[in-house]
């Protein structure tokens, strides 16, 4: 087995990891543009943890302007092999209150004009995001909640739309009568591309609001989020803290096939690969196209 390395990606609120000791920061170069920020690596209890701030530190990134890709192909270059993502959400159900923390299961993209993969003309893969998040890092953040005493919550399907703006009320009430259980803007395309690059993957969406649906809370606004997120902040670091002190040396099977989904997702012939896209592919996937 390969050695593990935990990769942390922060959300709204989450632009720093304190307790990470040997910290050095380094700009990592992809042919996908420009990561985030800098990316900060270093030890928690004598494991190695690479963290990045989805929005930059200070915020400076909408949803819509993150590279997606850059930032995965900068974990996978830096050799992570599970990444956690923490992503601040609006709920649909009453007991998801604000302040809990969800593990999320499932995904639903309604996210436009974003790139959502490695792939493409000249060089075409499908994998399977049927069960997009891997179960034993679920289950490594799960028993990490609760050695924290962290309200938590194991399964729940997480829509994603474009953002900046929150929901219209009919929009809220539409997902909300579908059947999910949070909204969010940040989780799809990254899910997906974790997925290309072979990286297990897990969000914990910390609840900040209700949405718009709920008639006792009213409207979304930044205020309010950012008060919720404060609190959930400081549990978020105790969290990872704990996650990456018990985290194992080597990487642990993933029944979902995180680790080798693409094993079986090349569809275009190697004669009839563009040489410029499997370059740029080397990191993501080199263990398929270059050996």
């Amino acid at each position: 087995m390969s050695k593990a390395i935990l990769g942390v990606i922060g959300g709204s609120g989450v632009y720093d990891l304190p307790g990470v000791e040997d910290v050095r920061e380094e700009k990592v170069a992809s042919p996908w543009g420009e990561p985030s920020d800098v990316l900060r690596i270093g030890r928690v209890a004598g494991r190695e943890v690479v963290f990045l701030p989805r929005h930059g530190r200070g915020h400076r990134l909408s949803p819509s302007g993150i590279n997606y890709r850059a930032n995965i192909d900068a974990m996978k270059r830096l050799g992570v092999t599970d990444l956690v993502s923490l992503s601040a959400v609006g709920s649909f159900k009453e007991r998801l209150a604000p302040g809990w923390f969800v593990l999320v299961d499932q995904y639903v993209d309604r996210t436009v004009g974003r790139a959502t993969s490695f792939f493409g003309d000249g060089c075409v893969a499908h994998v399977s995001m049927a069960h997009p998040v891997s179960p034993p890092l679920v289950d490594r953040l799960a028993a990490a909640a609760k050695a924290e005493g962290i309200d938590c919550v194991r399964g729940g399907t997480l829509v994603v739309i474009e953002g900046p703006q929150f929901s219209s009320l009919a929009e809220s009430l539409t997902y909300k009568a579908q059947g999910y259980d949070l909204i969010g803007m940040t989780a799809t395309p990254e899910a997906k591309l974790a997925r290309e690059a072979e990286i297990a993957y897990a969000t914990v969406a910390m609840v900040t609001d209700y949405d718009c649906w709920h008639e006792e809370h009213g409207a979304v606004d930044v205020k309010s989020v950012i008060e919720v997120m404060h609190g959930n902040t400081e549990k978020a670091r105790r969290l990872v803290a704990r996650l990456a002190a018990d985290f194992p040396s080597e990487c642990d099977p993933c029944p979902a096939g995180s680790r080798n989904a693409l094993d079986h997702a090349l569809i275009t012939a190697p004669d009839a690969r563009d040489p410029a896209l499997v370059k740029k592919l080397d990191a993501v996937a080199g263990r398929v196209l270059l050996h």
